[in-house]
């Protein structure tokens, strides 16, 4: 006889207890079905209440799909939960959902609780084998619950490389030349261990040879694809935070003034950013030539300044004004990352 598994749950978040119990139940059925429960109002009160924004189904079954990509035998798949009446008609109705969804016949159900046996009695049949795994949490101790109380970050190491991603906070250094932008990007993620997206439209400069002045538009379809596709892998390795020197306004301020007018294609770019935190670093240290640099006028630098901060003012873009010496612009942006990781 075929032995057809079910593990279900809202997996909001999906965390690496869930990952463990699906694991173990996937070695013990010939078919694991791995069932994601969804209400979207309720999930929103749930990702509201925790602060978090709003965790689509389809994201967490995502996650589960890509974690479990080893494993041949599962199968995952999304059922709405019926409207709330009451507990017995949330089980039964739900569980009438469940199978339903599923198209076999169900021999295994698994969970953490010996207190659900009660229900899968009435849902499944005496003939079911409900096989409760880890239900005092020793492997993993961890639940959706203690993470939504605590919070992601307070709980990292529980949350499965797939997810991760989703939780990072991506934060973008900005400001015009020579205000130390690179090397403020370096030292922060060498210092909260994660990884850096650097200046793509210096990579791109130095393959050039000869500086911005002789970049074309194509150099900056480039530059703009280029640096987010890094950002995207960087992302993917990143310890709860993801540093990027500059970005698409930074671009289009450098096309501004290069060809005296803003480029389409870079402004679309711009509208599908989504960074977390700007640090935005004031000219206030010392300009240092490099070959590629051009602005070092005292006067010129602050006109350059105003205009790069009239283009995200322009765009809603809010940002951290952040200056002083290196040590100083060092704590500034330690302080406002702490406090971003707070939430």
């Amino acid at each position: 006889m075929k032995k057809v598994g079910h593990y279900g749950g809202k997996f909001i978040p999906f965390h690496k207890g869930h990952l463990y119990a699906i694991t173990k139940a996937a070695a013990q059925v010939d078919t694991l079905y791995v069932v994601v429960s969804y209400d979207e109002e309720r999930d929103r009160r749930l990702c509201a209440e925790a602060g978090l924004g709003y965790i689509d189904y389809r994201r967490r079954q995502q996650w589960i799909m890509t974690s479990v990509k080893g494993m041949p035998n599962v199968q995952v798949i999304a059922v709405e939960d019926p409207p709330w009446v009451d507990e017995t008609h949330m089980w039964l109705e739900g569980g009438r959902r469940m199978i339903d969804a599923i198209p076999e016949n169900i021999t295994h159900i698994f969970s953490s609780e010996h207190a659900y046996d009660h229900w899968f009695r009435q849902i499944y049949g005496e003939d079911v084998q409900h096989v409760v795994i880890d239900e005092a949490r020793t492997i993993f101790p961890i639940s959706a619950t203690k993470i939504r109380n605590e919070g992601v970050y307070a709980n990292w190491d529980m949350i499965p490389e797939a997810a991760r991603p989703y939780f990072t906070k991506r934060i973008a250094i900005v400001g015009v030349e020579s205000c130390g932008k690179s090397t403020l990007t370096r030292n922060l993620a060498s210092l909260f261990g994660t990884e850096y997206v650097e200046e793509y439209g210096r990579t791109v400069s130095e393959a050039v040879g000869d500086g911005s002045s002789l970049l074309t538009e194509e150099h900056y379809q480039e530059i703009v694809y280029g640096h987010k596709h890094l950002e995207f892998q960087k992302l993917k390795k990143a310890n709860k935070l993801l540093f990027t020197d500059s970005e698409a306004v930074v671009s289009q301020y450098y096309a501004k003034m290069y060809f005296g007018r803003e480029l389409d294609f870079i402004e679309g770019v711009i509208g599908s950013q989504a960074y977390d935190l700007y640090l935005y670093l004031e000219p206030d240290v010392d300009w240092v030539a490099d070959g590629f640099r051009t602005f070092s006028d005292p006067a010129v630098r602050e006109e350059t300044n105003r205009t790069l901060k009239r283009m995200f003012d322009e765009r809603g873009i809010p940002y951290v004004s952040i200056g002083g010496d290196y040590e100083a612009r060092l704590d500034q942006a330690i302080a406002e990352i702490t406090e971003l990781l707070r939430h």
